[in-house]
């Protein structure tokens, strides 16, 4: 049986009047990979998990994914409050049970590093010194699993300028500490709303779309405006050991969409 990873981003739960799209978008897209065969072994949203930061809108993203019945984890970033967001996901599966914005889940077949590059009041990121040793110790205890990352801001430009100049920030500790650790397959990422394919040290750096709204492509200096894009989500696959990367439609998915 094949294992795989989904990875969703950004779908900016709101509530109000503004509320009904992205949670039907990120609930489409949670059922739309529930319906994959194999189920994928475990769901990650790599950020922006609410549009403002406020109880309110984690409490509606708790009602959504409470009964989620697969492995889900939750990485708050620039549009989310991480103490707000503790309130609500504190010591649930969401978080590995922990009470912390960053954690790893250590599977058998797989690792999974978790982390926050928020910073307060900005759109870029940055990686505190606590979360690259906490990468570098995690990385060092089980060589040779299959390990992932999964932050919001992408650690390395992607050619499009107005995006590039709110990336991680210190992304070049991230890749130095890469270099020490080859079994990374892949770097998940969002923030962008596009999904993306880029190198990144021994690694690939693979950038979700939002569940709730594209950006346009941008190669020059000008804003990406949001398109009308179908929305998606990636799936990566181990086949034989090689893993490969898929882009799932979900707005406008001609497939099963399982209700949960």
């Amino acid at each position: 049986m094949a294992l795989s990873i989904a990875h969703l981003s950004d779908p900016h739960i709101a509530v109000g009047l503004l509320g009904t799209a992205p949670a039907e978008g990120l609930y489409r897209a949670l059922g739309r990979g529930l319906a994959i065969n194999p189920t994928p072994a475990l769901f990650v949203i790599t950020g922006d998990l609410v549009d403002r930061g406020t109880r309110a809108e984690y409490q509606a993203l708790y009602e959504l994914v409470e009964r989620f019945p697969s492995p889900l984890y939750l990485v708050p970033e620039n549009h989310d409050d991480p103490n707000v967001f503790l309130e609500v996901f504190g010591g649930t599966r969401f978080v590995a049970d922990g009470v912390s914005t960053y954690f790893c889940v250590e599977r058998d077949d797989l690792t999974l590093v978790c982390l926050d590059s928020s910073v307060a009041g900005s759109a870029a990121g940055r990686l505190t010194d606590e979360q690259l040793n906490f990468v570098d110790e995690v990385l060092s205890r089980r060589p040779e699993v299959t390990a992932f990352l999964a932050l919001h801001h992408p650690p390395v430009d992607l050619g499009m300028p107005f995006l590039d100049g709110m990336r991680l920030m210190n992304g070049d500790e991230l890749v130095a500490i890469l270099d020490r650790h080859r079994n990374v397959v892949r770097v998940l990422a969002g923030h962008v709303h596009r999904p993306v394919i880029a190198p990144m040290s021994a690694t690939i750096l693979a950038t979700a779309a939002s569940t709730h709204l594209a950006s346009g492509l941008a190669l020059n200096a000008d804003v990406p405006h949001y398109v009308a894009e179908p929305t998606s989500f990636l799936l990566h696959v181990d086949s034989g050991g090689r893993w490969i990367t898929h882009t799932i439609s979900a707005s406008h998915a001609a497939s099963a969409v399982v209700c949960f």
